[in-house]
């Protein structure tokens, strides 16, 4: 098979590759989009040391179905593989499963190829109405959706009655935006530093859009919820200087792991802090049905390209020259 694989530091190449050998319970799919993560662009720079290479990346899929319950139906993957036996996953929390896999980190190879192998639990069906690449925005949006409803939980105030700050402008930022509106959460403030993707921002029509570097500074206490999709020592500082007395800060991204929390003021604030890692099956489930009803708006604000041109999308990415907050990579579009 064709697919695309991470060989070296700022290399992606595209090659044959043996197809993929299945393990006990999995079943395989011939991947029609997939999307590129922020991880893949972090593996790609040579910033993961779970992702040595040479691996195929990728893990936003989906495909059709070949054999087994699935066969021949449209699916899109959850990536994580959890062993659903430890008291995380018995409770429903299986995406903090310590003996998961994640397609993508070996043992397991990713999806930017022409096949891909997983648990046939871990396959949804795509309802009619969502195209291919829109699908495969499925693993992200859930992300934010996974992140709302931890904000939800933990915010004293409604979220609906919330000013709420999201931190990051990609495909992450966007999925958080979009799942608070579909929550009635009607005052959202988003803040990106790349002027193409505030374009973005700004033509899907969630909220207001920010510049927190050359644009008008942002008050401290600004917002009663703070959304970093980042993760940076910067954002965290602008999380902790822009979140209000009894306010939250939900940390998404996974840039570093650097200084930036001002646990001073979180202390004497009583601000909470919770980290939130991509989502349970449930949340999964639940994204798809809101895709499909609309909820999360038209989501039109990918960029589809070849599988075959792929070191060019992760180079327009790691450079910021595309204004798309995520471009998809389809194994058969031409190059």
């Amino acid at each position: 098979m064709k697919a695309l694989v991470y060989s070296s530091p700022e290399t992606v190449v595209y090659r044959d590759e043996p197809e993929p050998v299945l393990q006990p319970g999995d079943s395989l799919v011939r991947v029609e989009a997939v999307g590129i993560c922020g991880s893949d662009l972090h593996a790609f720079r040579g910033h993961d040391d779970r992702r040595p290479a040479p691996l195929i990346l990728g893990h936003e899929a989906m495909g059709i179905a070949q054999g087994g319950a699935y066969e021949g139906r449209r699916v899109v993957i959850n990536p994580l593989v959890t062993c659903g036996m430890c008291p995380v996953c018995r409770s429903g929390r299986s995406n903090i499963c310590v003996k998961r896999q994640i397609v993508s980190i070996a043992p397991r190879q990713g999806a930017f190829a022409e096949f891909l192998a997983i648990p046939e639990r871990n396959m949804v069906e795509v309802p009619d109405g969502l195209s291919a690449a829109q699908a495969a925005l499925t693993e992200p949006v859930a992300t934010g959706w996974h992140a709302v409803a931890v904000a939800a939980r933990v915010s004293w105030t409604a979220l609906d009655a919330c000013r709420v700050m999201v931190i990051g402008g990609g495909a992450i930022g966007m999925a958080v935006a979009l799942s608070l509106r579909a929550r009635g959460c009607a005052d959202i403030h988003v803040a990106e530093t790349n002027p193409l993707r505030r374009d973005t921002v700004a033509r899907a029509d969630i909220g207001k859009v920010l510049d927190p570097v050359s644009g008008a500074a942002i008050e401290d206490d600004f917002a009663d919820v703070v959304i970093d999709c980042v993760g940076g020592g910067l954002t965290r500082a602008l999380a902790s200087a822009a979140v209000r007395p009894g306010g939250a800060i939900i940390h998404v991204g996974l840039q570093n792991s650097d200084e930036g929390l001002d646990v001073r003021k979180m202390t004497l604030h009583e601000i909470a802090f919770v980290g939130t890692y991509t989502y349970t099956m449930a949340d999964f489930r639940e994204t798809v049905v809101a895709m499909a009803e609309g909820r999360l708006g038209p989501l039109d604000w990918f960029e589809e390209r070849s599988l075959a041109d792929g070191h060019r999308a992760f180079e327009d990415l790691v450079g910021g020259r595309t204004a798309a907050a995520k471009i998809i990579l389809k194994p058969e579009l031409p190059s």
